[in-house]
């Protein structure tokens, strides 16, 4: 089981209240800090259309200057608060340590980046019309430089918050399937007011397209739960499951599916992980490979299955 050294829990006010209370504090500041920055993105023409301030645009999008510090803000910036003040250095090195637990089988590489995108692709195929054609040389080339971007963006503002700092605490307070309930749904409540602006489709989506997203989210959190305990605790794993998925999808998918609206995508990406989700619970007997003595086991993958989301900058 994860030892979490609690260093300020004696101290008076705030930081003793957070060292106290290391989970629901970062909770609290993930979603509360990500929503108050992304307060000006939403209001801007980007989103609601009240206030005109306009953002600029890198590679093509706004959403770099108008979502992404919210997210490095939320949950990034949190967990190293939190980690900061319940757990002191030691604990900021546990943190950044599994940052860099990349040695593990080259199988789980081709799962996150050659497997999971097959899996995505694959996807859409039932919901197509017929509509599929091959990807572009140019959406080809850009597989390699997206990556990168969604590494450096997504990867390292979500994931060192969300299965590095959180998801240890959760399995060790409430076991693999605790975590589960508890994480995917926080996980898909940060993203709920990013559909007030472009990034969700503002105004053109649907109502339901928030919960199917909700849903996806949740199971495909389950997936990600398995690949972390089954890795040894390697964020650099899940952190290539998680952009790997947004990378595809970016960089593919509309060229493989002109016809298919993001609503629809988002349908057979939300049943691909629900079906993922429920093969591992049920193999694993709701374990998820997580090991609540010693050191989790390293074995390589069986069955690659995953889904992704619906939004290249997600």
């Amino acid at each position: 089981m994860t030892n979490h050294l609690h260093t300020g829990a004696d101290q008076p006010g705030i930081r003793g209240m957070i060292a106290r209370n290391p989970l629901r504090a970062f909770f609290v500041l993930a979603l509360g800090l990500s929503w108050a920055a992304w307060v000006p993105y939403i209001l801007s023409p980007h989103g609601l259309g009240l206030w005109d301030l306009h953002f600029p645009e890198l590679l093509g999008t706004a959403q770099f200057t108008g979502v992404l510090p919210g997210a490095l803000l939320g949950p990034l910036g949190s967990a190293f608060l939190v980690t900061a003040v319940t757990d002191g250095r030691p604990g900021l090195r546990r943190w950044v340590g599994r940052l860099w637990r990349w040695r593990v089988s080259w199988r789980w590489y081709a799962l996150a980046l050659v497997g999971v995108p097959a899996v995505i692709v694959v996807s859409g195929l039932p919901l197509s019309g017929g509509q599929v054609q091959a990807p572009s040389a140019a959406a080809l080339l850009m597989l390699v430089p997206g990556l990168v971007v969604q590494v450096f963006t997504t990867g390292l503002s979500e994931e060192p918050g969300w299965r590095d700092f959180a998801l240890p605490r959760l399995q060790d307070r409430f076991g693999p399937l605790g975590a589960a309930g508890i994480l995917g749904p926080l996980w898909a409540l940060w993203h709920v007011p990013l559909y007030l602006s472009d990034w969700g489709g503002w105004p053109d989506a649907h109502w339901t397209e928030p919960l199917v997203f909700a849903a996806f989210t949740i199971t495909f959190n389950v997936v990600m739960i398995w690949a972390f305990n089954r890795t040894g605790e390697s964020l650099p794993l899940v952190l290539l499951l998680h952009v790997g998925v947004n990378n595809t999808i970016s960089t593919l998918w509309a060229d493989m599916y002109p016809g298919m609206t993001a609503g629809t995508m988002m349908l057979g990406l939300t049943a691909t992980s629900t079906v993922a989700a429920a093969v591992l619970l049920v193999a694993t007997r709701g374990r998820l490979g997580y090991a609540s003595t010693g050191a989790p086991t390293l074995p390589v993958p069986t069955a690659p299955a995953l889904v992704g989301s619906n939004d290249g900058t997600r």
